[in-house]
């Protein structure tokens, strides 16, 4: 377990001191270099008294049991629910974000509930969900308390879910994802120039931590992409990003491309049009992709699933329900027999699309 200061505060393992008496931080590819008493970008780590420290540790801007479709993840537990909580805080600067309300707060009042890793772990289990979801913010800047509640989760036979952008250097990505069961990593865009301008970052630490996922670990990986419009939805975009998650991490990877509506510091931009979502979906399927989806938007069949061999539909969903299930017990296409690339239940779970909030005491 990780070592506390005070009840909020906790000591952190990547960084280093600098000659010039800031010290650096080594969590994230920002390396954020902070005077005494100094936060960094996420603002909940914070050079104290020449150590870095997190100050968020046991405080979440809520809990909530959320219908795993929601991640979104189509192919981890369909139709189960997970226990979801994030924090304050976050290590990129979306300029699109639909959750700065809480990845960009500055208040630390937003983290009004306070729960320790035993006790989530243990809320999961008594509301009977499979999984908990590291979810809301990025998990990168709560890297210690979710790694400490994916250990009490583990004991209790819950599965660890990341939903994260994925910005954060080889060591902690090391450590973070040996405790996680499965991801949503958002793959913002395929190209330098968005990940400069829009979100403060780069693609390059991004990419690296895809491959590392799906190759170095046992993590179940599924990828998004919200389209927004004139940004980075270009046709030649949607190619390229395409062919290169089909070479270098193979065609069983899900994408998901999700509808942009105007929010936080682009409210210029229209919201994305169903066509365009749908062209995605048709260009990643073309290039070789086995599962394509589209979501924020209500279209059964492009929601679905199907399998890669003869093509018939093996889950149906409409938004998070689920209807058809043509899987057998052991995850195979009922009619072909091919495999359909995930981890599934013998039977699929029945959440639908409620959501319940939790309130922890």
């Amino acid at each position: 377990m990780t070592a506390f200061i005070t009840h909020d505060t906790v000591k952190t393992r990547y960084w280093h001191s600098l000659d010039d008496g800031r010290i650096q931080c080594d969590l994230c590819p920002r390396f954020c270099k902070l005077h005494k008493d100094q936060r960094g970008l996420c603002f909940v780590r914070q050079n104290l008294d020449d150590q870095l420290v997190m100050t968020s540790y046991g405080r979440s801007s809520g809990f909530a049991i959320d219908p795993i479709e929601k991640k979104p993840l189509n192919h981890f537990l369909p139709g189960t629910p997970v226990f979801s909580f994030g924090t304050a805080g976050c290590n990129l600067a979306c300029k699109f974000c639909q959750n700065w309300d809480i990845s960009k707060s500055r208040e630390m009042d937003t983290l009004m509930s306070k729960a320790s890793p035993d006790a989530i772990a243990q809320a999961a289990l008594d509301y009977g969900c499979d999984s908990v979801a590291y979810t809301y913010n990025d998990p990168v800047v709560f890297h210690e308390y979710a790694i400490d509640t994916a250990q009490a989760c583990r004991d209790l036979g819950i599965k660890s879910v990341a939903v994260s952008a994925g910005y954060v250097c080889a060591q902690p990505r090391a450590e973070f994802y040996q405790w996680m069961d499965a991801a949503n990593i958002d793959l913002k865009a395929f190209s330098e120039h968005f990940y400069h301008h829009i979100t403060g970052g780069h693609l390059q630490p991004v990419l690296e931590t895809l491959q590392y996922i799906k190759h170095e670990t046992s993590t179940w990986l599924e990828l998004t992409t919200l389209l927004i419009p004139g940004e980075n939805d270009t046709e030649a975009e949607i190619e390229a990003m395409t062919q290169w998650v089909v070479e270098n991490l193979g065609p069983d990877v899900p994408m998901h491309f999700t509808a942009f509506h105007p929010d936080w510091k682009m409210l210029d931009k229209p919201p994305t049009p169903i066509s365009s979502l749908l062209q995605a979906r048709q260009i990643a399927l073309k290039n070789g992709v086995h599962y394509a989806y589209v979501g924020n938007v209500h279209d059964k069949s492009a929601d679905s699933t199907y399998c890669h061999g003869c093509g018939k539909l093996l889950i149906g969903r409409d938004w998070y329900e689920l209807s058809e299930w043509n899987l057998d017990a052991a995850g195979c296409c009922r009619f072909c027999g091919v495999r359909c690339a995930g981890i599934f239940n013998p039977k699929p779970g029945n959440w639908g699309a409620k959501r319940k909030a939790v309130i922890m005491s």
